[in-house]
């Protein structure tokens, strides 16, 4: 096992980040700063510009210039050629990308590092798709000899908004499309995890990005954020966050009526059906939850067990929780790393005070962990609820956090309309070894994505996102390129 603590400090030493705007490292306008602490131990790792509208304005500026400058002239070979270099940079500094995320929001360093055929994938398939937008010429049925044919047009200035539990891919889902169709960007990291996105800004200016093509503008969302969201120089807003502040952005972005697509938050429900593979589907329900310490939008947090199963389902599930190694992120055999911030562990906590008391009865875990090694953080046993009913809070409400609410089921028709009985739609999961289960539950799950017999699969090819309040527009395969293209019909009368 590797000891990552010497590399750790060698990348923060408590020092200040400045963010990117038109090319250049600055300072926000008010030169305001925020921290950026590790929320394993609470130690400074560095501060960061505490950006504004001013800031965001220029940002905004600098994209539009670049947009409508020498980035309008870029070939889709040039652009391809771009993106392919930027993927070589990545895989160089692979480890240091990892590390940082892993520092700045908690996760643990295998998971992160494990997501390097995701994210350079991405990269590369992006790169692909640069090379393939077109138009079609299209037979009309205008009198004389008229010719009517489209053109694919980039939709101009992005504003991408990104949570804090996947900088890496979550900024790469933004930016690299925008890349491969020519637009240009301003992204908006959380202010709770914003260190390796200005990492990511290095590297791809390393690689040749012209000035003004990608902006970083750390701050807070209130601020930061809502003048993205706002600004009548955006024409697209992109954003992955929670439903209320997707909703508050939509709402925003009336003004000049840009573009929007939301990935928002999710109650999505796992299916163990009572032909399920046991051995196989206790781990992969397990951590659909509990993977990055249960603080993921498509965590499988409601799971529903067939009767016939369900004593042992749960007995299995919690022990398996039970034996998962609780820690400090950059430690090699850390399952269960740290929740984010003091907030959201009050929030998390609320929920295991809340569901004995509606009557759910505690599995396993149920609480805080404390002891040596963990001062400063905040972490929490993985926990399993059973007796849950759907009206309960931990049922309906999502939690972020490593909890599972567990609750029986007799037939295939109560499990659909059990599970679709929420306002979200991001994700659900099946398990049985019957084809024709798994394909009736499959198309009846109201989802934007359905895995069976598996869990947490997403492909740069695959198309990603929910349905409901769960947001709209998709991310991945070539439906995402279409969300950063306009389409204009071009007319000619050769009479």
């Amino acid at each position: 096992m590797k000891d990552w603590s010497a590399a750790a400090t060698a990348l923060y030493d408590g020092g200040f980040r400045r963010m990117f705007i038109d090319g250049q490292w600055c300072e926000a306008c008010s030169g305001e700063v925020l921290e950026a602490r590790n929320p394993a131990d609470g130690s400074l790792l560095a501060s960061v510009p505490k950006g504004g509208a001013a800031d965001i304005d220029a940002a905004v500026t600098a994209a539009r210039k670049a947009f409508e400058g020498p980035w309008s002239k870029w070939t889709p070979f040039e652009r391809q050629a771009l993106l392919l270099r930027i993927a070589e940079g990545f895989e160089t500094e692979w480890e240091n990308l990892c590390l940082s995320d892993t520092l700045d929001m908690g996760m643990p360093i295998q998971r992160t590092l494990a997501n390097s055929r995701r994210v350079l994938g991405m990269l590369r398939f992006y790169a692909g798709q640069a090379v393939t937008i077109h138009g079609a010429t299209i037979p009309n049925s205008f009198p004389g000899e008229i010719y009517s044919q489209t053109v694919r047009e980039p939709i101009g200035v992005v504003g991408a908004i990104i949570p804090w539990n996947a900088p890496i891919a979550g900024s790469i889902w933004k930016i690299a499309p925008a890349i491969a169709t020519g637009c240009t960007v301003v992204l908006k990291p959380s202010e709770e995890a914003s260190l390796t996105v200005l990492m990511i800004a290095r590297i791809m200016q390393e690689a040749g990005l012209p000035d003004g093509v990608l902006n970083i503008v750390t701050g807070l969302g209130a601020d930061a954020g809502a003048a993205l969201a706002e600004h009548p120089g955006v024409d697209k807003i992109v954003f992955t966050g929670s439903t209320a502040t997707g909703q508050a952005i939509a709402r925003s972005a009336t003004g000049n009526l840009k573009r929007v697509s939301l990935e928002l938050g999710g109650k999505s429900p796992v299916v163990v059906c009572r032909d399920a593979d046991i051995e196989k589907a206790v781990p992969v329900a397990a951590m659909a939850v509990f993977a990055n310490s249960g603080q993921i939008c498509i965590a499988g947090s409601r799971l529903f067990v067939a009767r016939e199963i369900h004593d042992e389902f749960l007995r299995r599930v919690a022990d398996y929780a039970a034996a998962l190694k609780i820690g400090h992120g950059i430690n090699d055999d850390t399952d269960i790393g740290p929740i984010i911030t003091a907030r959201q562990a009050d929030r998390i906590a609320s929920y295991l005070e809340a569901g004995p008391q509606e009557g759910a009865q505690v599995l396993t875990g149920g609480g805080r962990v404390e002891g040596p090694g963990l001062d400063g953080g905040h972490f929490f046993h993985p926990t399993v609820l059973g007796g849950v009913t759907d009206q309960m809070s931990v049922a309906r409400e999502e939690i972020f956090g490593p909890v599972i609410s567990a609750m029986p089921f007799d037939t295939i028709d109560e499990v659909v309309e059990r599970a679709n009985a929420t306002p979200y739609g991001l994700a659900a999961g099946v398990f049985s070894t019957h084809l024709g289960t798994a394909h009736k539950l499959a198309h009846r799950l109201k989802a934007g994505s359905v895995w069976v017999n598996m869990y947490h699969a997403i492909d740069p090819a695959v198309p990603f996102g929910g349905v409901k309040m769960s947001g709209y527009g998709r991310e991945g395969g070539t439906e995402h390129m279409e969300e950063y293209l306009d389409t204009k019909a071009i007319w000619i009368n050769a009479d």
